[in-house]
C-alpha cells in the first residue's frame, strides 16, 4: 500500500448460482454459494496486479472477516424466465512478466451461452485487452483459439483461463442468479 491505496497482492476466484421469488435474494443466495455472501463487495474495473498471486478459494476465505469490505470483478446475470440458460464469466490474461506487469481480467455475462462458450468469451476478452496494452498485433475477425495460440506463442503473454457460471430459470418462475467473482486481497 502507497498513500492510503490498496494494491491486491493475492486473488482468488469463485462463482455460485441461486434461486428466489425474490430477485435480491436470488442473488444473494448466489453470493451464498460462492462462498462470498457475508462480505461487503465493492466492484472494481479489470486490472490484475503485478505480482497478485492466485489462491484458492478455501485459502482466500481464511483472510476474511464477515461484514469486511472487499474489493472484486465480477460477472452477474439473472432472470425470471423458465427454462432460460444464462452465464457470468471472468477472463484472466497475465503477463509472462507478471512481476512487474499487470495483467487483465474481464466480465462477461449472456443469455443462451452454455459455460464454454461464455469462459472462451471471457478469457479472449482479457486476453484481447492485454495484447493490445502490449503492443501485439493481432487480427480480431481470427477465431479465439488461434489467437490464444498466437497471444501465448508472442512470448508476451503467460496464460489466460476463466471460471464461469451457467444456470437456467427455474420453471416456476423463480429469479434464478449467475455470478462468477474475482476477490482481490492485500
Amino acid at each position: 500500500m502507497s498513500n492510503g491505496s490498496f494494491v491486491a497482492s493475492k486473488i482468488f476466484f469463485t462463482n455460485g448460482a441461486g434461486s428466489h421469488k425474490e430477485k435480491l435474494s436470488s442473488f444473494e443466495a448466489a453470493l451464498r454459494d460462492a462462498k462470498i455472501a457475508c462480505y461487503n463487495l465493492v466492484y472494481v474495473s479489470s486490472i490484475l496486479p503485478p505480482n497478485c498471486k492466485t489462491i484458492s478459494r478455501d485459502e482466500g476465505l481464511k483472510y476474511l472477516e464477515p461484514g469486511q469490505i472487499i474489493y472484486c470483478v465480477m460477472a452477474r446475470i439473472e432472470s425470471n424466465e423458465a427454462n432460460r440458460l444464462m452465464s457470468a464469466s471472468i477472463g484472466v490474461a497475465q503477463p509472462t512478466d507478471w512481476e512487474k506487469q499487470y495483467g487483465y481480467l474481464s466480465e462477461h455475462h449472456a443469455f443462451g451461452e452454455t459455460d464454454e462458450k461464455a469462459g472462451d468469451y471471457a478469457e479472449d476478452l482479457a486476453a484481447t485487452m492485454l495484447a493490445t496494452t502490449l503492443g501485439i498485433e493481432f487480427n480480431p475477425e481470427t477465431a479465439w483459439d488461434e489467437r490464444e495460440k498466437y497471444y501465448k506463442e508472442s512470448g508476451l503473454i503467460l496464460k489466460t483461463r476463466n471460471i464461469t457460471q451457467s444456470a437456467i430459470g427455474k420453471k416456476e418462475g423463480l429469479w434464478t442468479t449467475a455470478l462468477a467473482a474475482a476477490v482481490l486481497l492485500p
